[in-house]
């Protein structure tokens, strides 16, 4: 597979490779904030941060967080929302030399416990409406120091007044004023340092500048070791995709959650790279705020899930008109496949362009693409990105390099392949390679196949693969067998225990509003596609199902529900 068909199908303008220069990622701020001082760096709630005051912010971050204590190579939590603070906190523990741990809002206190923990992190910035949550978790953690932020402190002035009024106590934002010993105002900081300038600690391409745990959907949460040029290259990849694009012009939506790999590097690290304004949403799951900011901030770009596109083609208000799109011009769908159905639709709503990518939390975060301009297969997840080498191997030995349209293991070498996993030496061992040539190869876990064109169709997770009386299947087919339905909003599929087939295919369906269906109706409809053995033999109707907060359905989370069910 060296020849790199892909290559042949890149849009005009798209390297074949990339230079990566050899500099942290702040790089990406400081150069945005030269270029374009007065810009909007962050909007939110019509409140804007320009790239100037943000570098500045993230310097006084910087400086307070050395003045803590905090030492080159230490790890610094973030548990918040997609709000300005994210950011300052993010540049600011970069360039203190600090470690990003940035951890899932809606984590429990034990799952904080694991995380906070297996990372050594002894400083957490904390929205205020979590911060009940940390410190729950703090007594059975290092955390020594814990920095709090309301979401009122980025408000504009009438409607941070509003915001105390009528939400602070009832949306769980209020807590006292006078923290614990140990604990501080991200405020009272910022105003304590704002004199400050940028601590002088040297920082590389090779410090490490995230650990990103993985979000659980296969099993234990691993944390994958991201160094400076690791993000470097990626955000570069990225942008040398996006060829339609104007630097210092586009308007980012940030729906997609910043904690997550996918919304750091992909929305959050892009828009630095290319002075773009993001517009920060804190819930995605509240369409309403979604659709007013796309509309009210003519939003342009808008990297999302098919979650998201799917709620929006539905929402009654834009079904009614009520919404005017048109400003968006590219949309990268991940972590879940992108129906066509979903895709033709929202690209008729908004004349932009959504294409699908994949990418994984072990090479933050994309490494292929389908073509903004050019062909997008329906099914395909696209063409390996500058940089990128792939190889797709036998299940049976992990070695053997197989043909075109051969279904194996995909093998990733490029920039942005992570370290390793912080504190799990044999499951870097496993994932991370070396062939006879002495080349190291991310193992993904993921199964393929590659066309004649060199587009990869994910086929699964090597790990979810179902067995029913000896047959294989694979669940993302039978999904989107099911999928094929106009009745069908979304559908989950995995193995379920069997007496007799040792485990048996179960699907969970989710239907569109108004819509009814049985269980015999989804099955006549998966025979005319699908092999009797792939045919599901329980179908459970559901209102939702379980997913991951950047869109993944958690199949074994649904495997868990029914065993639970059926004890």
């Amino acid at each position: 597979m060296n020849d790199k068909p892909w290559l042949a199908h890149y849009d005009r303008g798209v390297p074949q490779t990339i230079d990566i220069p050899q500099a942290p990622l702040f790089l990406f701020l400081d150069e945005s904030a030269r270029k374009y001082p007065d810009r909007a760096c962050t909007i939110f709630k019509g409140a804007v941060i320009t790239f100037k005051e943000m570098n500045e912010i993230s310097d006084h971050v910087a400086a307070a967080l050395v003045d803590m204590g905090v030492k080159k190579g230490d790890r610094v939590g973030i548990f918040m929302p997609n709000t300005p603070q994210f950011v300052m906190a993010y540049f600011g523990i970069l360039k203190a030399g600090g470690v990003v741990v940035a951890t899932n809002p809606l984590y429990t206190p034990h799952e904080i416990e694991h995380q906070a923990n297996d990372a050594g992190i002894e400083v957490m910035f904390v929205m205020t409406n979590f911060y009940n949550t940390i410190k729950k978790a703090q007594p059975n953690t290092k955390i020594k120091k814990v920095i709090v932020t309301n979401l009122k402190e980025t408000l504009p002035p009438v409607m941070r007044i509003l915001f105390t009024l009528l939400r602070e106590k009832k949306g769980g934002f209020h807590i006292d004023k006078n923290l614990p010993a140990g604990d501080v105002w991200m405020q009272d900081l910022l105003a304590k340092y704002k004199s400050a300038t940028r601590p002088n600690v040297q920082v590389g391409p090779e410090d490490t500048a995230l650990f990103q745990y993985s979000g659980g959907t296969t099993g234990v949460s691993k944390g994958a070791i991201a160094l400076h040029r690791n993000i470097v290259a990626n955000t570069l990849q990225i942008r040398s995709w996006m060829t339609i694009l104007e630097e210092g012009k586009e308007i980012v939506l940030m729906g997609i959650p910043l904690f997550h790999v996918y919304g750091m590097v992909a929305g959050m690290n892009f828009a630095m790279s290319t002075g773009s304004t993001m517009v920060m949403v804190p819930n995605p799951r509240d369409l309403k705020d979604v659709l007013d900011n796309i509309q009210k901030y003519k939003a342009t770009v808008f990297p999302g899930v098919p979650a998201l596109y799917n709620g929006i083609n539905n929402h009654p208000d834009v079904k009614a008109g009520k919404y005017n799109l048109s400003s968006i011009k590219a949309c990268v769908s991940g972590s879940a496949a992108l129906l066509r159905e979903t895709k033709d639709q929202f690209e008729k709503l908004t004349g932009g362009k959504v294409f699908e990518g994949y990418g994984l939390s072990e090479a933050p975060t994309a490494t292929h693409c389908n073509p903004l301009l050019g062909e997008n297969k329906t099914g395909s997840v696209g063409m390996p990105l500058p940089n990128v080498e792939c190889r797709v191997v036998s299940l049976d030995d992990g070695e053997t390099d197989l043909a075109q349209g051969e279904i194996g293991e995909l093998l990733l070498h490029g920039p942005q392949v992570m370290k390793g996993y912080h504190n799990m030496p044999t499951e870097t061992a496993n994932s991370l390679r070396a062939d006879k040539n002495g080349k190291v190869w991310l193992y993904t876990g993921d199964i393929v196949r590659m066309d004649e064109d060199g587009y990869f169709h994910i086929v699964d997770r090597k790990k979810e693969l179902i067995k029913p009386g000896g047959f294989q299947v694979w669940p993302r087919e039978v999904e989107e067998a099911i999928a094929a339905n106009p009745k069908v909003l979304e559908v989950g599929v995995a193995g379920i225990p069997d007496p007799n087939r040792g485990e048996t295919v179960k699907a969970w369906v989710v239907l569109k509003p108004g819509e009814t269906m049985t269980e015999e109706e989804v099955r006549t409809f998966c025979k005319q596609s699908l092999a009797p053995y792939k045919v599901p033999t329980h179908v459970e109707f559901r209102s939702e199902l379980p997913k991951t907060t950047v869109g993944k359905i958690l199949r074994r989370e649904l495997v868990r529900q029914h065993k639970e069910a059926v004890k």
